[in-house]
């Protein structure tokens, strides 16, 4: 019998007041609300520990390093601890026939009960001869695994889109998860790595509700992918103002004006980089005075490139686009001044009118 997570974590001599504050800090994370807690540890103290099997195609360890790398170290440790992480050529100690031994055993004695775990993608020109593991392409290995998993998780723009490798002109075929494998459920947690949290939290809620996540229509975790990063960002209000920085080092720039006009993605972006941010919570793209690349979106390295602004964005109205905002601003800037300048020299006109009727009517009086 496979330990459940928390003999795991009492083993370790984690106390029971720091396993529910990791329940509560989860059941947040998910957007779940704090009622949930209580079910996430129920599932965490009587289910077994998962197994895992971690492949690795082509890719640049991104996700692993973001992966490990969790902001509150609780949960790195959870996380690692309630995998039964029992494959991952970039983490394990093993190496050559061992570590493929171990991962026969796992497809053998779990089959059907494991999660499949990819970062990367395979290729698939020269029958998968781009990328070779053990002998044996990459591809081969994939199906393989695939095939008796209980689920997958494409980790990354590499497993859920192609990312570089697969940019034109694409000489290697380099091809996501999948448009491979099409006969398993797939969650794609795509981005150029994800965030940290967002990862842990998906493979939390899989292994706490034995379930995949609300996935949208392409295949992503709604929790965190339901969003466009432009509709949460602190930036938005100089959007809708026209406020724009035209270069990295102009006044707008250091007002901390939108990054639209120096080529952000954020307007079709979807993904949590504006509410669960980097670097535990500290910081993101945008906010680092650089616009975001889209790297969670299909296709990324194609669309025009990086600096290139998005020209459809409709505002105020659907004749108008982000570029006319500043214009119309300015426009009503203009207009407002105008009409302030008329209103004052108005006042001034019948304030005048008024004081010289009184001079004349005092004067009449007087006579």
């Amino acid at each position: 019998m496979i330990e459940t997570f928390y003999d795991v974590l009492r083993r370790q001599g984690i106390t029971r007041r720091s396993f529910l504050k990791f329940c509560s800090l989860t059941a947040t994370s998910l957007g779940l609300g704090a009622a949930a807690a209580p079910q996430i540890a129920h599932a965490l103290e009587t289910r077994p520990r998962t197994p895992v099997l971690w492949l690795h195609g082509l890719e640049c360890t991104c996700c692993s390093e973001s992966f490990i790398r969790s902001a509150h170290p609780l949960t790195k440790d959870v996380v690692l601890s309630m995998l039964s992480l029992d494959y991952d050529d970039t983490l394990m100690a093993a190496a050559g026939h061992q570590a493929e031994a171990a991962l026969d055993e796992i497809r053998t004695r779990y089959k059907g009960n494991y999660i499949l775990a990819v970062e990367g993608n395979p290729p698939l020109n020269e029958d998968g001869m781009f990328a070779i593991q053990g002998g044996r392409p990459f591809l081969e290995k994939l199906r393989e695994t695939a095939a008796d998993c209980k689920a997958i998780i494409s980790w990354g723009s590499c497993a859920s889109w192609g990312c570089v490798q697969a940019a034109y002109p694409n000489p290697t075929r380099a091809t996501p998860v999948h448009k491979v494998i099409t006969d398993k459920p797939i969650i794609k947690v795509p981005g150029c790595p994800p965030i940290a949290e967002v990862m842990t939290a998906v493979v939390t809620y899989m292994l706490t509700f034995d379930r995949i996540p609300e996935l949208d229509r392409q295949g992503r975790p709604k929790m965190f992918y339901g969003q466009r990063i432009h509709d949460k960002c602190y930036r938005r209000a100089h959007f809708d103002a026209g406020q724009f920085a035209e270069e990295f080092d102009d006044d707008g720039a250091k007002k901390g004006y939108c990054l639209y006009k120096l080529g952000c993605k954020g307007p079709t972006s979807y993904n949590a980089c504006s509410t669960v941010r980097w670097n535990g919570g500290v910081s993101f793209p945008i906010q680092s005075g650089h616009g975001c690349i889209g790297c969670s979106e299909d296709g990324f390295w194609d669309k025009g490139g990086f600096y290139e602004r998005v020209t459809d964005i409709k505002q105020f109205g659907i004749e108008s686009t982000a570029d006319k905002v500043g214009g119309y601003a300015a426009a009503a800037v203009g207009v407002g001044i105008a009409a302030h300048a008329a209103a004052t020299a108005l006042a001034r006109a019948r304030n005048k009118t008024g004081i010289d009727a009184k001079i004349g009517k005092d004067h009449h009086e007087h006579a």
